[in-house]
């Protein structure tokens, strides 16, 4: 003002435009490549985030998803990385932007003033105050808000995935209750949380512009008495201007890091999750060929949180190779368990399993799972077409080898009738299959596998008396070469074991064919 239009020279009006745009064209290009290089940061962070968590968790024993629901933790993936995305992307951008403003500005305060440029110095402390104390309250709110939030998502994906359940009992007037209960218990959090970020903004904005108006009179009385000029008053008012909008944005931003800081400890809280049990890891595998001899000594164990009644106690048993064995018993009497320990889920409170004479504690959990073929009670689906749901067991499997193992399985047919065959599409968990459909095509997994070792868990319960004859049928070249663990309460199928194991109350009774069992065992 005082060198172009006080000295009404058209040449330095003239000087101060152009380098007025060169100072535009500047800042465009800063903010393209600001923009750009911090949202491509935030989006790559953002990813290794959700790998590196995923792929900790996935190797987590199944007992700590058991005791976490597993929507909450999918929530963490989510709406926690969404609202780290967002602030990485954007908020940060936004404070690198206001913080070179804000040092911008104060260069160009004690470059034009440095005693008004020290009194509004002054003022900082009275705004780093609000924000310490309003920011921690922020922080906790943030990470009680996520929590409801997953609680609100859990809900919804519960509800949704037993549906049928839902309108079979006519739930939905109580669901919609509850759920406005969740989504209103939600609100009140983020309600507050909204409140604690808004004084810490208000506060933060009053004092910096507090600040700049007790500037602007002091500067004021000095150009009335001629200690400085009109223009370099406006200069110093323009300045404080940016300097005050710069440090509300900043303050704003603090809200939203205290924000993604409470998102990011629900997510590091995953990755410090530690195994239950620690495991030496060896660096080869079983002898090949694996034979398939299980000798189980002495073992005993206890679920955690239920040290009051054993789940196996002091078990010992020997399955011979090629041995297919059937494991009898009542509900509870440790029949999954046991399977779950051979998977090696579980640590064992006592006792070992040896798989050829060699200890299993001391293999990997790679080469000892590679052992074991399983077909669980509820088959596992997953999305993806059928040829994939068979091909889960080994990816590398030619279409040729999927079919043959459908075919043993007696999943071929129905497979065929399919819309796209192999290629048909199932929904979530097998949606629109049968439960035998299913099962059989948990079968042809297990098959396509070729494991020495073959799990099956009650793998008839589910299916008709025309397709449990089938698989009946199968049953010879399901278990030919192969040692055959099976968990069954239908007499045909455990009428057809090599030997049959009887189990009560996490111990093993007694061993024997059918006949032996049905004349000395009472609870046989």
């Amino acid at each position: 003002m005082d060198q172009g239009l006080a000295t009404e020279s058209a040449e330095n009006l003239a000087r101060a435009i152009g380098l007025f745009f060169v100072l535009v064209l500047g800042l465009a290009f800063g903010s393209f490549a600001r923009f750009y290089l911090v949202s491509w940061i935030g989006e790559r962070v953002v990813a290794d985030i959700r790998k590196k968590v995923f792929n900790h968790l996935i190797d987590l024993h199944p007992g700590f998803f058991e005791q976490n629901r597993a929507l909450e933790i999918q929530s963490r993936f989510t709406a926690d990385t969404t609202v780290l995305q967002s602030v990485i992307g954007s908020t940060v951008s936004i404070a690198l932007r206001n913080a070179l403003m804000l040092i911008g500005g104060l260069l160009l305060l004690f470059i034009t003033n440095a005693k008004l440029a020290s009194i509004i110095l002054l003022g900082f402390p009275l705004v780093i105050a609000p924000i310490l104390f309003f920011g921690r309250r922020v922080r906790a709110l943030s990470r009680l808000s996520q929590d409801r939030v997953a609680d609100v998502g859990s809900y919804v994906g519960e509800s949704l995935t037993q549906i049928k359940t839902v309108q079979a009992f006519n739930h939905q007037p109580h669901d919609r209750r509850y759920f406005s209960e969740v989504s209103e218990r939600a609100f009140d959090i983020a309600r507050q949380r909204i409140r604690q970020r808004a004084w810490l903004t208000t506060l933060a904005i009053s004092l910096v512009m507090g600040a700049v108006g007790i500037v602007i009179w002091i500067g004021g009385l000095d150009v009335i008495n001629g200690r400085i000029s009109p223009g370099e008053l406006a200069a110093f008012v323009f300045y404080s201007l940016l300097v005050g909008v710069a440090a509300g944005a900043i303050s704003e931003v603090i809200g939203e890091l205290q924000r993604a800081a409470g998102s990011a400890a629900r997510l590091f809280e995953l990755l410090q999750t530690e195994p239950a049990f620690e495991r030496t890891e060896a660096t080869g595998g079983l002898p090949e060929p694996v034979k398939g001899e299980i000798r189980i000594d002495h073992l005993s164990f206890n679920y955690p949180g239920r040290t009051e009644k054993p789940a196996l106690s002091d078990f010992s048993l020997t399955v011979r190779a090629g041995e297919t064995l059937a494991l009898v018993g009542p509900s509870g009497a440790g029949k999954s368990t046991l399977f779950d320990l051979l998977l090696h889920f579980y640590q064992p409170t006592e006792g070992k399993v040896l798989i050829d004479g060699m200890d299993t504690a001391g293999l990997s959990l790679e080469a000892l799972r590679r052992c074991f073929s399983l077909v669980p009670q509820n088959p596992a689906l997953f999305h993806g077409t059928v040829a994939d749901n068979i091909r889960y067991a080994r990816p590398d499997a030619s279409q040729q080898d999927v079919e043959r193992a459908a075919t043993i399985a007696h999943a071929h047919d129905f497979i065929q009738s399919l819309p796209k065959g192999y290629e048909t599409p199932l929904g979530d968990a097998g949606l629109g299959l049968s439960g035998g459909q299913k099962q059989r095509l948990a079968i042809a997994r297990a098959l396509l596998a070729d494991a020495p070792i073959l799990l099956l868990d009650e793998a008839t319960s589910a299916l008709d008396a025309e397709s449990e004859n089938l698989i009946q049928q199968a049953m010879p070249a399901l278990t030919a070469g192969r040692t055959t663990l099976v968990i069954a309460h239908r007499l045909a199928t455990v009428r057809d074991a090599d030997r049959i194991a009887v189990l009560d109350e996490g111990r093993l009774l007694a061993v024997g064919s059918h006949d032996e069992l049905i004349r000395h065992n009472a609870l046989y």
